[in-house]
Order: structure tokens, then sequence, then C-alpha cells
């Protein structure tokens, strides 16, 4: 099994490097000519995502699984999710409306052509290196990204994290939570179980996201930071529970297995 799902992972990588490098390079020279996004270079975004969904699905085995899409505003709002995978991105960007604009590292925007296809489709940067006014900058941007429409998606770890790891939860989106007046919705992820950082194997399964009821504007910073992280911590975990407790066919390491022993043990629940 092992050996089969590390073939299967390599072509998965060969077919997803050569197809994102060859659309960077046609998305990022259309942005060069008309300095903004184009129903071309949106359609080619979104064959980027349907065609990555397809490939996970028919040379990987993994299935995608999108809960809760009703409780995404049509109006413009902010998605704070949790991060365990590349797969994030593409579970994300059916519930934006056509209209997302991520949140990304400086550096990632930095790469020619990737960084401006990037741009091109609302991505907004943080360039950490700016210190104390790298917030006040990624606010303008967001701020006017919401004046256009978009949804803005925010990973408030900052980076993938692996299943059940403890959260690490950052400022930046209760800076724009306080800031921007507009709902939070969260969304909750299991897709660690089966592409994450926790070995490069891929290995089959639904791997599912859930967006949750959102948080309305009005509340002080600590309080939504807090109602935030119980709301996705807890999903997160009773659905990543719900997999391993139905079967998975990723190898259970004895650091994951004390992972799940101490959630099971705190008793999560769905909210």
């Amino acid at each position: 099994m092992t050996a089969l799902q590390a073939v299967r992972t390599i072509v998965f990588y060969v077919l997803f490097m050569a197809q994102t490098i060859i659309l960077a390079i046609i998305v990022g020279t259309i942005a060069i000519i008309f300095r903004r996004r184009t129903a071309v270079s949106w359609a080619l975004a979104m064959y980027w995502r349907n065609s990555n969904v397809w490939m996970l699905r028919c040379i990987v085995g993994i299935r995608t699984q999108i809960e809760g899409i009703e409780h995404v505003p049509a109006s413009a709002c902010i998605i704070g999710a949790k991060h365990q995978s590349d797969w994030d991105i593409f579970a994300i960007l059916p519930a934006t409306f056509d209209e997302p604009a991520f949140i990304a590292k400086r550096e990632l925007i930095d790469i020619p052509f990737f960084g401006w296809a990037a741009q091109s489709i609302n991505t907004i940067s943080i360039d950490r290196k700016l210190g104390a006014e790298a917030i006040p900058r990624m606010m303008d941007d967001a701020r006017a990204a919401l004046a256009r429409g978009c949804h803005i998606i925010i990973f408030p770890e900052g980076t993938r994290k692996k299943p059940l790891d403890p959260p690490d939860y950052r400022q930046g989106l209760t800076r724009m939570y306080e800031g921007l007046d507009v709902p939070v919705v969260p969304a909750a992820t299991d897709s660690g179980l089966y592409w994450g950082r926790e070995g490069w194997i891929m290995w089959p399964g639904t791997a599912r996201v859930r967006f949750l009821q959102p948080i309305p504007p009005g509340l002080s910073g600590a309080e939504f930071s807090a109602r935030l992280q119980q709301v996705v911590e807890a999903e997160s975990t009773a659905m990543i529970l719900e997999a391993v407790d139905g079967g998975i066919a990723r190898p259970i390491t004895p650091a994951f297995r004390e992972r799940i022993a101490a959630a099971q043990a705190n008793g999560p629940r769905s909210l």
C-alpha cells in the first residue's frame, strides 16, 4: 500500500507542478499586460483548481467534501480557516462567489510569474520583514478588497499545522476583525489526514472543510479571538476523530496516536 501510494503521490506532484508552472507563466504574463484580473485569467485559475481536485481524486484517491457553504454570506466577509494542507485552497475557493482575496506571505508574491498571477486575482501580501508596519499595510489592501466585494481568506495560524497539533493563532485576523467591521466565517478542516506535513506521501480518503456560523462584527478583539479559536479547533478536532474512528488509510505514528488519545481524553465536541 505504501509503495503504491508513493508512486501515485509522485505522479500527482509531477503533473501538479508542471501545470502550475505553465499556468503561472500564462496568467502572470496576462497580469503584466492588463494590470488586472481578466475573464481569461480567472477561467485559468478555476481550471487550475478544478483540475487539481480531479487529479487528487483520480490519481491519489483524495476526494473533496465541502460542508456548510450556506453559512458564507454573498456580501463581503472574511473566511478564517484551519490550515492543514494545500488542499484547503482548492476547497475554500468555491465559497468565495468568484471574488477571493487570499492573504499570502510576501515571499510567495515575489516569485516571478506566480506572484504576478496571484496579485492579479486579488491576493493580498503580508511582508513580515516590515515588522510593525506589516499589519497596517495589509489592512489597507484588505479594506480595498472588501470594497470590491471580495471574500478575504486567511489562515490565522499563518502556516500548515499537523492534525491535532496545539494551535498557534496569530493576531492578524483579530486585527482585521477589529478594523474592518465585517463578519468572519470560521472554517474547520481535516485535510492534514490525507495531504499534510506529516510525511510526503498522500493518502486516500475524503478531505473535508466545514464552514461554520459567521461571527458577527462588534465583539472585542479578545472575545473574537477566543471564540474563533474555540469553534475552529473543536470542530476540526471532532472531524479528525470522526475520520479516525471510521478508519483511515494513512499509518498512525506513535506521535499521532498520542495526539489522538489526548484529544479523545479532552472530549472534543462538534459545535
